[in-house]
């Protein structure tokens, strides 16, 4: 996709901030998270015998996804071209992404949804992880190795998901529903994907790069326990929201599966934005991120039943606590990253003096 980047970059005049290239796509996959969310909230708009999404949703969402896809490529060119290339950039462009995985992951589900021809909620919920753990494997890397690696499977993804949502306004989810070879259906194949795309590329390639490094003898850290520390949140945030499945009175992911998984997303996405300043600052990453705590508070509710009729109000106040406390945590980092530099986080003009 570079030869496409390269002349796409060449339209955006040079005055035009890199970070607000990033900023612009991260949002339209967020208007795509909340149209789909409009027009399928539960999942079951792709199912037979229900009202599916309009077309034209469709193709307004493949588009707005490959634009988003787009400018997620060409910012770091537009920083290069414009000689403003930042650790507040990488920042920006690495933050916003780790956000983003849930963005896509949940969007895409509706093109198959729930149902007796998609996957089941939970199966969604480990197919995110899945991502999920490709994503922070590659800076789990870079935290070790000082060098990140960018899984190729990740371009193929994003040009597939385009096609599929553009596909599916010209042929409709009817044609979700037949196999497409012997038994085997799409939604097999999607699940597949996901899985064959971890397993065969990003995690072969993450443990080759840090083997590399390993016999170079240029590892940045020595001890398993040092070594292992950036996954310890991402685990521990990965027990607690299974075990709040299984717990749950009231199966709290097949009555709320969206906004579960929002909550997932965005807790993951403060604890891979605090490694990505630790690797950026060559600091000691924390063995656990404090959004952990208030997910376990309210697992333990769950749990012993303190308040078996407020599960659903649980979830929603802790989503929305931990959506702001992850705003005002980009808030402030990315303020105090502009004044240390001495740069504006969406203009190329240098702050006047005071």
């Amino acid at each position: 996709m570079h030869p496409f980047w390269n002349t796409i970059v060449k339209i955006f005049p040079t005055w035009l901030a890199p970070n607000l290239i990033t900023f612009s796509g991260f949002l339209l996959l967020v208007f795509n998270f909340f149209l789909m969310a409009y027009f399928d909230p539960d999942f079951y708009a792709s199912a037979p015998d229900h009202q599916h999404v309009p077309n034209g949703v469709w193709v307004v969402v493949g588009l707005l996804n490959f634009i988003a896809y787009t400018l997620d490529g060409v910012d770091g060119k537009q920083a290069r071209r414009t000689n403003s290339s930042t650790p507040l950039g990488e920042l920006f462009d690495h933050g916003l992404d780790s956000w983003a995985c849930v963005y896509f992951v949940v969007t895409v589900y509706s093109t198959f949804g729930r149902g007796s021809t998609g996957v089941s909620v939970f199966v969604l919920y480990l197919l995110l992880w899945v991502v999920l753990f490709s994503f922070i494997l590659s800076h789990w890397e870079k935290y070790n190795t000082g060098i990140l690696f960018l899984p190729w499977g990740y371009d193929i993804s994003q040009v597939t998901i385009s096609i599929v949502y553009i596909v599916t306004a010209i042929v409709g989810v009817e044609a979700w529903y037949a196999p497409f070879l012997f038994n085997f259906l799409y939604r097999d194949l999607f699940t597949a994907m996901i899985i064959a795309c971890a397993l065969t590329v990003t995690l072969p390639m993450s443990l080759y790069n840090f083997y590399k490094a390993y016999k170079n003898n240029s590892l940045k850290h020595h001890s398993v326990y040092e070594i292992m520390l950036p996954l310890a949140s991402p685990v521990l945030l990965f027990l607690l929201c299974t075990t709040w499945i299984f717990v749950s009175p009231t199966d709290i992911l097949e009555v709320h599966p969206r906004l579960f998984y929002f909550m997932v997303g965005t807790a993951f996405a403060n604890i891979s934005c605090q490694l990505i300043v630790c690797q950026m600052s060559s600091t000691r990453c924390q063995p656990l991120n404090w959004m952990l705590l208030p997910i376990s508070g309210v697992l333990f509710v769950v749990v012993s039943g303190f308040a078996p009729n407020s599960e659903t109000l649980l979830l929603y106040l802790l989503t929305a606590f931990l959506t702001l406390a992850h705003i005002h945590y980009g808030v402030v980092v990315v303020s105090q990253l502009s004044r240390h530099f001495n740069i504006r986080p969406f203009s190329l003009k240098k702050p006047t003096p005071d």
